[in-house]
């Protein structure tokens, strides 16, 4: 992670020079910090880690630098079911994720084939750097959950079913009824 922490810090402060910004400790802390994710983050986890790293810095600042990392671009963001998380993209640019619609899981692909085609695609007057790609669909838990609701639903009608003769309801559910009906207050 050294290796990679140097080179995204040699990144950095070429756009730095490029564009005449200051080169502040705040700056290479924060980023030092992002390095230190092996996936999705959000800025309240990167705040906490700044603070472990005994470096705190403010909201604002966190804010404004993860920006400029933007741009460079250092990290890249996703916008997963009503929340933004962060990601080093300095040794991947590309990514894909499968995203469930019913829990929000979100699990990273490892897609040579996609990005092969990607990458070999013509595209008219764009020059293409990076890209990200998210499929949605179910994960295998939410999925199961939902196969047992459907099995109880069905085994429930299928009860209803039984108790019903020839689409007709037997005289001994018939007086449970009346009795039930009979029994409630009237308003």
């Amino acid at each position: 992670m050294e290796d990679n922490s140097n080179n995204a810090h040699n990144v950095l402060t070429a756009y730095l020079n490029e564009h005449k910004l200051r080169k502040t400790p705040e700056r290479y802390a924060i980023l030092d910090a992002v390095c230190s994710f092996t996936g999705h983050f959000s800025l309240q986890q990167l705040s906490e880690r700044m603070e472990e790293q005994y470096f705190r810095v403010s909201r604002a600042t966190l804010y404004n630098t993860m920006e400029l990392l933007l741009k460079v671009p250092l990290v890249v963001s996703h916008s997963f079911s009503q929340h933004t998380v962060y990601e080093s993209s300095f040794l991947r640019p590309n990514h894909c994720h499968q995203i469930c619609k019913i829990c929000g899981k979100v699990t990273e692909l490892g897609t040579q084939q996609v990005e092969t085609v990607i990458e070999t695609m013509k595209m008219k007057r764009f020059h293409k750097e990076s890209f990200t790609l998210d499929i949605y669909g179910i994960c295998s838990t939410c999925n199961a959950k939902l196969n047992r609701k459907r099995k109880k639903i069905k085994e429930a009608e299928a009860k209803s079913a039984q108790k019903t003769v020839g689409g007709k309801i037997p005289a001994s559910e018939k007086s449970k009824a009346k009795s039930n009906n009979n029994n409630k207050p009237v308003k």
